[in-house]
């Protein structure tokens, strides 16, 4: 039995779930609308303010399926909730963001700066030179974009230059040693 799939998911005050004939589920919050195709091969029932997922057989394509389709409703509930943010920072030289209307401008060392427009439903900040908050409601595409914005510029190992989350340790390595 799967440990997560047979948890039921907890409906906080203010949002509704919709399944339809499909397993198209369609999550309603404060903060939006998120809707995930489900696996055909579960069954899922809205009751008591709880989304619980089952289903029919032991095969391993049904357990498959059976965690990752209740991960997938928690994560939406949570969403249209409290929503999703992720932090970048910016170490090196020079290395700056800021925001401009939609767009995020980066200058990171190349012959001109980055501009990324921003996505439907995803919002980015700076509030320093050196930060940039990725928000949305949608946890894949805010992790998404900002992976995007890291690999401008992944960190390096010797210097430790480049875009990195927040918290996020990167492995140094010594350089090279002088010529005897």
């Amino acid at each position: 039995m799967s440990r997560i799939g047979i948890k039921p998911v907890d409906l906080p005050a203010g949002v509704e779930v919709k399944v339809d004939g499909n397993n198209a589920v369609t999550v309603k919050g404060p903060k939006g609308e998120l809707t995930e195709q489900i696996s055909k091969l579960l069954k899922i029932e809205v009751k008591d303010n709880q989304v619980n997922v089952s289903r029919d057989s032991d095969a391993k394509a049904y357990r498959e399926q059976h965690g990752l389709a209740r991960s997938l409703i928690q994560n939406m509930v949570t969403g249209v909730t409290q929503g999703y943010e992720k932090k970048l920072e910016l170490v090196g030289v020079g290395y700056k963001a800021e925001k401009k209307g939609k767009k995020l401008v980066l200058s990171l060392g190349y012959s001109h700066p980055v501009e990324l427009e921003d996505p439907d439903g995803i919002t980015t900040e700076a509030p320093s030179n050196t930060e940039i908050t990725v928000k949305g409601i949608d946890k894949a595409v805010v992790g998404n974009y900002a992976a995007n914005i890291r690999a401008w510029r992944k960190p390096e190992p010797y210097k430790g230059k480049g875009i990195r989350y927040v918290g996020e340790h990167i492995r140094r390595k010594e350089g090279k040693t002088g010529a005897k």
